[in-house]
């Protein structure tokens, strides 16, 4: 409901969604408020021809003065952005002295020109509503309005036809609706803030969780290779180098996904994924039976592969498997081990970002014991789900 009242506030005030520049807007605003003082000019034309020029040019002097600090008031409060609701807790010195002049020219309005100056006094609320925090503003409001109620009540002859005792109500319904667009415009930035603000988290769990799946694939498969690197540096040197040779591009390759992932770039391909995982399952010395990368059937290759990565990843370090087997479709990849079962494998960040991962995708992924002791992993997107 604020959000809607809001918006009627913002066309009522000249505030809309196309974006102009606060001088601007705030110059509009002030002529358009002083637009409404022309009818001023018929009071000023009868004084003079019913022989009163003096009165007459004083009171066009009281219309004029008071254009102008109408005028400067209102572009100085529309330069502020609605969407900007701080406010002091009292009004300035020299809003105080604004509010006195506008005070004393209307007196002097209404003393030359008569009761057709009285509506100008809605000029001084109009102006602490949008110069002075609300509480005050509204006091202020209730004054005028009090005021006009008191001076047609004492003067019949001020009530314009009736249009004295409807404009006495202006000003409070001027700052209930200045008010209802404050809280609008509070909302708004309260929505924007916490728009950003889940953004930022989300954003922050993406890299986290990526930069987790990277380094804790790449760490591992590195310290298998490392222990295997050493068994063979005194019975098979050559073997041993070769080990050395991918623990140093495991390292670079983890590096250069840490980087990309920073920098939102990183791409996991299932393909790259089965590779990866052909070389950590042998360096561990466990068996593995996993599908062709030129028979891959179209699917989600990068979610499997992040899928393949975390499951490959617990495989070797927790699961003291014999045998890995991976399958693949094109709307699911499981992974089975005959390793020791869950105790570890369940838990841990990595299941848990994954799951967050193929919830996202529209998926769910499924860890279970199996019947001969180990691990399956299932994830499943589309039809499979």
């Amino acid at each position: 409901m604020w959000e809607r009242l809001s918006r009627l506030v913002d066309r009522i005030f000249g505030v809309g969604s196309v974006e102009v520049s606060p001088l601007r807007r705030g110059w509009f605003g002030a002529m358009l408020a002083v637009a409404w003082l022309f009818y001023l000019i018929g009071p000023i034309v009868d004084s003079w021809g019913s022989g009163h020029p003096v009165r007459a040019m004083i009171g066009a002097g009281c219309v004029v003065s008071f254009a102008v600090l109408v005028a400067a008031s209102f572009a100085a409060a529309k330069q502020h952005e609605w969407e900007d609701v701080g406010e002091p807790p009292h009004p300035a010195a020299w809003v105080w002295l604004l509010l006195l002049g506008l005070t004393a020219l209307t007196a002097g309005m209404v003393a030359t020109l008569g009761p057709p100056a009285l509506p100008t006094a809605i000029y001084i609320s109009t102006v602490a509503i949008f110069t002075m925090p609300i509480r005050q503003s509204g006091y202020v409001a209730i004054v005028v309005s009090v005021t006009i109620l008191v001076a047609i009540l004492v003067m019949p002859s001020w009530r314009l036809g009736g249009l004295s005792i409807v404009l006495s109500f202006v000003p409070v319904v001027i700052w209930v609706t200045r008010e209802v667009g404050k809280r609008g415009a509070r909302l708004r930035l309260l929505a924007r803030r916490q728009r950003a603000e889940l953004a930022i988290v989300a954003e922050r769990n993406r890299v986290a969780r990526d930069v987790h799946d990277i380094l804790g694939h790449s760490l591992t498969v590195i310290t298998v290779k490392s222990e295997l690197a050493q068994r063979l540096m005194d019975v098979d040197l050559a073997r041993a180098r070769t080990e050395l040779a991918d623990i140093e591009r495991l390292a670079r390759e983890a590096l250069a996904g840490v980087r990309d992932t920073v920098g939102g770039l990183r791409e996991v391909s299932l393909r790259g994924e089965l590779a990866n995982a052909r070389s950590a399952l042998a360096a561990a010395g466990i068996e593995a039976v996993l599908p062709e990368p030129d028979g891959l059937p179209a699917g989600e290759a990068e979610l499997f592969g992040w899928v393949l990565r975390e499951a490959i990843t617990n495989v070797v370090r927790h699961s003291a498997a014999r045998h890995c087997a991976v399958t693949v479709t094109s709307t699911s990849i499981e992974v089975l081990d005959d390793g020791r079962g869950m105790d570890r494998t369940a838990s841990g960040s990595g299941l848990s970002g994954l799951r967050e991962r193929v919830r996202a995708a529209g998926g769910t992924l499924t860890v279970s014991s199996t019947e001969g002791g180990g691990v399956r992993v299932a994830a499943t997107v589309g039809a499979g789900r």
